[in-house]
């Protein structure tokens, strides 16, 4: 019997190891707080050994956390990019989908990436994890179409997504319940609540809210509830001199 051939070994390029290298901590990072994860742990992962690991982040653990969390960032920033085109609605539940997905396969790591207090966590990591929430309220923004937000509209966005990374937490802490699609247009519920009630005060976000929710369907929770912010804002339009 002929023995079954050995796959040759193949060396990895400089990237291809430091992408490798990544890989495997990201995957630790996902399903374990910072604190847990060591050095030893992400060689063990990758198959190589903890020098090497050293070789390419001779910053030890705290530059190969910061490596990894930049990388989950990107991909979390990613989540919001979508097409500017269809119901607003319709492009939020893209957004939310991609979002809690990134939530639901990263559990611990993302409750240790937002909630802080790990000994990892420095003021790069901080600025990290404040860059993604601002990324992520100029893509609403512009999903919004507006360009030259007022103060008023900037602070709802970014309360609103203060609120998303509440929500995800809690839903975390809760066994993951409600289900994903129920939390998912809860919080697209709750973004259009917020835009008319904003709408009400600030003539800005009555012309976009105005605009966007002409697009909508008219079936589905989400279109009742859009017929039903509709003579709110026009009301509000009209108190505000018409935008």
């Amino acid at each position: 019997m002929t023995p079954a051939a050995i796959p040759a070994y193949r060396r990895l390029s400089v990237q291809e190891r430091r992408v490798q290298l990544l890989d495997a901590a990201l995957t630790l990072f996902a399903h374990r707080a910072p604190d847990e994860v060591s050095l030893d742990d992400v060689a063990e992962a990758a198959g190589v050994s903890r020098p090497l690991v050293y070789r390419y982040f001779p910053g030890g653990k705290q530059q190969l956390y910061e490596t990894a969390l930049r990388s989950a960032a990107d991909q979390l920033e990613l989540c919001f990019a979508a097409t500017h085109t269809g119901p607003l609605t319709v492009r939020l539940a893209g957004v939310l989908d991609r979002y809690l997905a990134f939530v639901d396969e990263h559990d611990a790591g993302f409750s240790a990436l937002l909630q802080g207090g790990s000994v990892a966590e420095t003021s790069r990591t901080g600025a990290i994890v404040d860059e993604v929430r601002r990324a992520a309220a100029e893509q609403i923004l512009v999903h919004l179409g507006v360009g030259a937000p007022g103060p008023r509209l900037r602070m709802m966005v970014r309360t609103w997504i203060a609120a998303v990374e509440a929500a995800s937490l809690i839903w975390l802490d809760e066994g993951k319940q409600p289900p994903l699609d129920e939390l998912r247009d809860w919080l697209i519920d709750h973004l259009v609540a917020l835009l008319a009630a904003t709408a009400a005060t600030d003539r800005q976000t009555a012309a976009a809210v105005r605009t966007a929710l002409a697009c909508e369907g008219p079936d589905g929770a989400v279109g009742v509830l859009a017929r039903r912010l509709l003579p709110v804002v026009d009301e509000a339009a009209r108190l505000l001199g018409g935008v």
